[in-house]
């Protein structure tokens, strides 16, 4: 069961969804094949057919194993070939190199090569037929049908509902497999994060905190209440607050109710994320140059909400609250100003000596409100520093927690997924940093300014945690994707969505 509450004043309803439906059912009038093959460890120059490849080519009489011969050598990892009119179903039929054969969890890379290997090939595939205008394309499960289907959706998606000229949309549905629980599981984990792609990409005049909201209301409508504005002032979020007044649209906090374990006493995992769905930096002003990612922000909220959304679908046995404070950071005269103190509602005061660190004021406030519901664990996710993406680049998101438990089901769950994860230092080294104030309890940058910019926001923050199992997730250098992440096309990743719902999933199996 959902429960979702909407703090805001009462607006209308704005609607900015997209359906990331992968339907089976469907048909088109143009179909194609994906088909995967392995590096030979044997023989130089060979390939190894997957068990449905081997069935297509037993089917054609060995003609895909000839034409893969005299095509030219043979297919490394992530390198693809295209064959035309081989199959009356499939005019088009592209075959992808998955790599070795006995690829397996790597202890160096910190991920699964053979699930990243598939990921990879089957993005390069399905893309391949999407340029041709291909409609429809069935899929080899290439021994793990969950990592195929991951590959397929992320791979195809492309934010272009503001495009006259769109991509085919094209279908999915797995080929030459029985995995097909494995199948609709990757998809359920790939449109959650596609979700979170979507509300990452898209402009912030139309994703506005309100916006948002109505989006995640529309996917979990089964239960929701809508409580008014006052509710923010009565909990007393000066922190949160602060962040908003400078903006003329009204904040938004977002609290979901995932009641899914069978025991609903049960003590929830509380997911939290910074909101931001754009940020100037207030009376901090950014420089203009690039100033337009900032529409992505708001990635914690995006990633989440999607995150809730995904567990839901998958009906996992867990109870999950979502948490996200939504607003601007806007420069204006009503604007927080450098130097002011403001009440967070753990009674704290805070010196605002930048706005542009305003992440960690709302999340301040989100935790505070976390704990009332006695969490199992609590996890707060923000795209919160540029020094994390100094520190680590788009290799993996830096986590900050105070239990080792906690490290290790996130880790643990990043392995599976392929979106890894980082532990960094909590030292009180750097909580002396935020705790030298002149004016206040707590300075919201660190004493020596930029020296350690990731862990001194991660210190601010546990100077409002109680709880024994807390994470913080610093996904600045995740926040976008150029061409590192191979199945992710350039733009807003949605990362960690996956690793987050993994995180989920493992929590209920070490019940």
């Amino acid at each position: 069961m959902f429960l979702l509450r909407r703090v805001l004043p009462l607006a209308t309803r704005q609607t900015c969804c997209r359906s990331f439906s992968v339907s089976q059912s469907q048909r088109s009038d143009r179909k194609g094949l994906v088909l995967g093959v392995f590096e030979n460890e044997g023989e130089q120059g060979s390939v190894h057919l997957t068990e449905a490849a081997a069935g297509f080519d037993k089917a054609l009489s060995g003609k895909l194993s000839e034409l893969l011969k005299i095509s030219g050598p043979a297919l490394k990892k992530g390198k693809s070939r295209i064959f035309y009119g081989i199959h009356e179903d499939f005019p088009c039929v592209a075959v992808v190199g998955l790599g070795k054969n006995n690829a397996a969890v790597c202890g160096a890379e910190n991920w699964d090569s053979s699930k990243e290997n598939i990921r990879q090939a089957v993005s390069v595939g399905c893309r391949l037929l999407q340029d041709l205008e291909v409609n429809h394309v069935e899929v080899d499960g290439c021994g793990d049908a969950q990592s195929a289907a991951e590959g397929a959706v992320l791979g195809l998606f492309e934010y272009d509902q503001l495009k006259s000229k769109k991509k085919t949309k094209v279908t999915t549905q797995l080929h030459g497999s029985a995995d097909s629980a494995g199948w609709e599981k990757g998809v359920l984990y790939a449109e959650g994060q596609n979700l979170a792609r979507l509300l990452m990409e898209a402009p912030a005049n139309h994703i506005t905190p309100t916006a948002f909201a109505s989006i995640i209301e529309e996917k979990v409508a089964h239960v929701f209440t809508l409580i008014f504005s006052d509710w923010i002032q009565n909990q007393e979020m000066g922190a949160f607050l602060s962040v908003s007044k400078g903006s003329e649209e009204p904040p938004v906090f977002l609290e979901l109710h995932y009641n899914g374990s069978p025991d609903p006493t049960r003590a929830p995992l509380v997911l939290v994320g910074k909101g931001i769905t754009f940020d100037s930096g207030g009376i901090s002003l950014k420089p203009s140059l690039s100033m337009d990612a900032m529409r992505a922000d708001m990635g914690g909220a995006a990633t989440v909400c999607a995150s809730v959304v995904t567990a839901a679908a998958l009906k996992l046995p867990v109870n999950i609250i979502g948490l996200a404070p939504l607003c601007e950071n806007m420069p204006s005269g009503k604007a927080t100003k450098p130097g002011d103190v403001v009440k967070a509602k753990n009674g704290k005061t805070i010196q605002v000596d930048n706005t542009d660190a305003e992440g960690r004021l709302i999340l301040a406030d989100a935790l505070c409100y976390g704990h009332t519901f006695n969490p199992r664990a609590i996890v707060n996710v923000a795209t919160l520093t540029g020094a994390m993406d100094v520190a680590l680049g788009s290799a993996a998101a830096g986590v900050f927690t105070n239990s080792d438990w906690l490290w290790e089901q996130l880790h643990k769950a990043s392995v599976v997924t392929g979106d890894r994860v980082w532990r960094m230092p909590l030292f009180q080294h750097y909580t002396r940093q935020v705790t030298d104030s002149q004016l206040a309890d707590l300075n919201n940058i660190g004493k020596y300014s930029r020296s350690g910019g990731a862990c001194t926001a991660a210190a601010f923050l546990r100077e409002f945690v109680t709880a024994p199992h807390w994470a913080h997730l610093d996904i600045a250098g995740v926040m976008s994707n150029k061409d590192e992440v191979p199945y992710l096309r350039k733009g807003m990743s949605g990362r960690p969505t996956r690793t987050l719902v993994e995180f989920a999933t493992g929590v209920v199996h070490n019940d």
